[in-house]
């Protein structure tokens, strides 16, 4: 019952911070210093990705009449904008498929530490105020998605793979890297979703084929803990992402920006003291 109770409490920190950009890795970390689910090491390892699938599902059924280019109810030109905006899609998450993939193992061993999460927290907590306040007044070149060109998702897309570092956070760098190439903040923080829905169901598959390859099998008491965090993941993440896209229309992301770098600022404090 208590790693349930667990379960639940990693699943909000998942679906509150996995589209807000202050890096939901970053915080699941420092959450896990406090709680620990006691399934083993491989598993608490698999958990923290797999609950992503939550916040996906919450993405794809909010946005499945504007991503659907099935439904024969739309125009052929409509039907046609949705499979190119899946194609800038594919093409932004080229980078996290060639740099992710073979340093993720090392990631995961290497900089999972509070420090190393702190220090991205400040430092693109720094660069939201940074480059909120160059383009503060500026009109956007990208107005809207379909503005958006094949070389500049690419472009994106490279940013989104800095997210490999814990604390970056990949909306975060995802979201910092499309208004620098000209988008606007709802353009950004929705094509930030759009790229969530690949590169996120992909690193939950990873990690499962990890888990079970290690020689691990799922006990029933594992798959109710997975599905409670996954739930709960879910339902925050769809209340989370309805509030971030009212909150970019009339907001812009200093706050958030602000956030981190207090956070991180917390974070060494204490592991100085």
């Amino acid at each position: 019952m208590l790693d349930i109770l667990k379960a639940i409490i990693i699943g909000i920190v998942e679906g509150l911070t996995e589209f807000l950009p202050i890096s939901s890795t970053g915080h699941i970390d420092l959450v896990s210093q406090l709680i620990t689910i006691d399934q083993g090491k491989d598993f608490m390892a698999m958990f923290e990705y797999v609950i992503q699938f939550g916040a996906i599902l919450a993405v794809i059924l909010l946005y499945f009449n504007k991503l659907n280019p099935l439904d024969w109810r739309k125009s052929k030109a409509e039907r046609d904008s949705i499979w190119v905006l899946w194609f800038k899609v594919l093409v932004a998450i080229i980078p996290s498929v060639v740099i992710g993939l073979p340093l993720n193992d090392w990631m995961d061993a290497h900089l999972h530490t509070p420090v190393v999460v702190a220090t991205t927290l400040i430092l693109y907590g720094v660069l939201f105020i940074i480059i909120e306040n160059h383009f503060a007044g500026k009109k956007p070149k990208i107005a809207s998605l379909a503005d958006l060109t094949f070389s500049t998702a690419f472009l994106i897309g490279l940013c989104q793979a800095l997210s490999i570092v814990p604390g970056t956070s990949r909306s975060g760098a995802t979201i910092l890297g499309a208004i620098l190439f000209g988008a606007s903040r709802f353009v950004a923080t929705e094509f930030s979703f759009f790229l969530a829905i690949p590169t996120m169901f992909g690193v939950s598959l990873l990690k499962v084929g990890k888990f079970l390859l290690n020689g691990n099998s799922f006990t029933g008491l594992q798959w109710e803990i997975l599905l409670t965090g996954t739930v709960v993941s879910f339902i925050v993440a769809w209340i989370a992402i309805k509030w971030l896209l009212k909150f970019v229309q009339t907001h812009d992301f200093k706050p958030f920006g602000w956030y981190r770098i207090a956070l991180g600022l917390v974070v060494l404090a204490v592991l100085f003291f």
